[in-house]
């Protein structure tokens, strides 16, 4: 009997339209396609359009010939100004996505099996977990497998788990004005005395429990998540091993794969993967990297707070204050569209500049990748969004916290409490903390610190090379696909 050859994998991946989502899956999508799968990556037409002027996209398909960007309509979202980053607005573009997500993907998957040309149909779905329900309907229809990548850490996770507890002890809802923030939370198995009421993640910080959006948000992006075939996390075991095991009994397999970006500079020939850098959706400027040459080893104390975080006038000068008195250089990170106040963006961010002098530099964006790797930082100011607490860690620089939603509450608390690589302070905004906390993380207590972060930058690395931790989960899924495509191409010669 004539051998059929054994069916290409073709992965089809769904980022959630957000820069610190969009980054490790295109970093997970990039390590796929080195181990010859085909790939598709599926974004709304907006992102899809910035992806392809940002990126540079003939060197990228050199690399990486079985590789695809495919857009879907935009979403319409509710005709209103902006509203600050929070669990309502997460809420809306969540449902709105989810209303094109289900006939563009049905759609997409219908062509791949009626095409004929070189694209297989799909073998399984890679989408962030906050797209978990209208994704896992589609790949249950079809009966393909689904494979949600969750961009959070998983102490975050497990805490989403646990919201009935939290419910029934009364620790949600609460708010900040009115409660014991510092109260301790013994209802999450693991974590009886790490975490405060003020560690939570953000979007417990509610009025009523019964919140429909907090609803939603647990039903449909967390406990929908056992019925996927599997849970790709991006952490590494030996960050967070007691947590990941605690959400292993919830899952059939789950694959910790991080920190992703280093794990794909190690495994992509050992070169900066092309989707890697910060430059995928934003302009770099990358004149920074010029200045911290000029800068002492260990000097500057690096300040950014992500791509969606909004400032407030006084926050700003609150930190620009803190930041200047400690008398360390500082590079901080920028948006045009992070600041808020009756002057206007331009005039605030204008009267920073002139003030600021030759104390630091300002810049709109930056590499942060090479910003965290290069001798003159000695310190991180950061918001505490996974991507760049993971890339801190990879990097060995000890971080100061200032955390606003989502995740980034919890993440804080690790960093600081648990790894003991940097220092907490959330739920405030005061220069003179600021100040005493870069000269505690510059110079008074920096020799101690730096113990727990090198030792846990070693872990990171290791966990990334050959035969680690992550290498090896990586590996495992890899396996797990092909076999899946092996299945499923026998099932359909076998019906032929």
């Amino acid at each position: 009997m004539e051998q059929t050859q054994p069916r290409v994998p073709h992965v089809v991946l769904l980022p959630f339209p957000s820069l610190g989502h969009i980054k490790p899956m295109l970093s997970l999508a990039e390590l796929l396609s080195h181990a010859s799968f085909q790939v598709t990556f599926l974004n709304p037409q907006q992102i899809h359009d910035r992806l392809l002027l940002s990126m540079d996209m003939p060197a990228f398909h050199r690399r990486h010939p079985e590789f695809e960007f495919l857009s879907m309509p935009d979403p319409v979202r509710p005709s209103r100004d902006r509203p600050p980053p929070g669990l309502f607005s997460l809420h809306d573009k969540i449902l709105s996505l989810g209303s094109v997500i289900k006939p563009a993907l049905g759609e997409l998957l219908i062509s791949f099996n009626q095409e004929k040309g070189r694209r297989q149909p799909a073998t399984c779905i890679i989408a962030d977990g906050l797209l978990s329900s209208p994704v896992i309907d589609v790949s249950e229809q079809f009966e393909i497998p689904f494979f949600p990548l969750r961009t959070l850490s998983a102490c975050c996770i497990w805490a989403y788990f646990n919201l009935p507890k939290l419910v029934e002890e009364g620790d949600v809802p609460f708010q900040v004005a009115d409660e014991d923030m510092d109260k301790l939370v013994t209802c999450i198995p693991g974590l009886e005395n790490v975490v405060r009421r003020r560690d939570l993640p953000g979007i417990f910080r509610i009025k009523r429990a019964n919140d429909p959006a907090l609803e939603s948000f647990i039903n449909d992006q967390t406990l929908v998540l056992p019925r996927a075939s599997g849970l790709i996390l991006n952490t590494f075991d030996e960050l967070e091993a007691p947590v990941i095991a605690k959400l292993g009994s919830h899952f059939t397999k789950v694959y910790t794969v991080g920190p992703l970006h280093g794990l794909s500079t190690v495994r992509i020939n050992d070169l900066i993967p092309l989707a890697s850098g910060e430059n995928i959706l934003w302009k770099e400027d990358t004149s920074c990297m010029t200045w911290l040459d000029s800068q002492l080893s260990n000097s500057v104390i690096f300040v950014s707070f992500g791509s969606v975080i909004i400032l407030t006038r006084d926050q700003m000068f609150e930190l620009w204050h803190g930041l200047v008195n400690c008398g360390k250089p500082f590079l901080w990170v920028i948006r045009e569209d992070s600041v808020i106040g009756e002057d206007g963006p331009s005039l605030i961010l204008g009267k920073l500049k002139d003030m600021t002098g030759d104390k630091g530099l300002l810049v709109s964006w930056a590499p942060q990748e090479q910003v965290l790797t290069h001798p003159a930082i000695g310190g991180f100011l950061t918001h505490s969004g996974w991507n760049s607490t993971l890339e801190s860690i990879f990097a060995g620089v000890p971080m100061i916290c200032w955390p606003a939603i989502g995740d980034q509450q919890m993440n804080s608390r690790f960093v600081s409490d648990v790894w003991k690589i940097g220092f907490d302070m959330k739920d405030s905004c005061d220069r003179s903390l600021i100040e005493k906390l870069v000269r505690d993380l510059m110079e008074d207590k920096r020799e101690e610190i730096m113990k727990s972060v090198n030792e846990i930058k070693k872990l990171a690395h290791e966990a990334v090379k050959e035969g680690g931790s992550s290498f090896c989960n990586l590996d495992k899924l890899i396996d797990d696909i092909r076999l899946r495509s092996h299945l499923a191409h026998n099932n359909s010669e076998g019906k032929k």
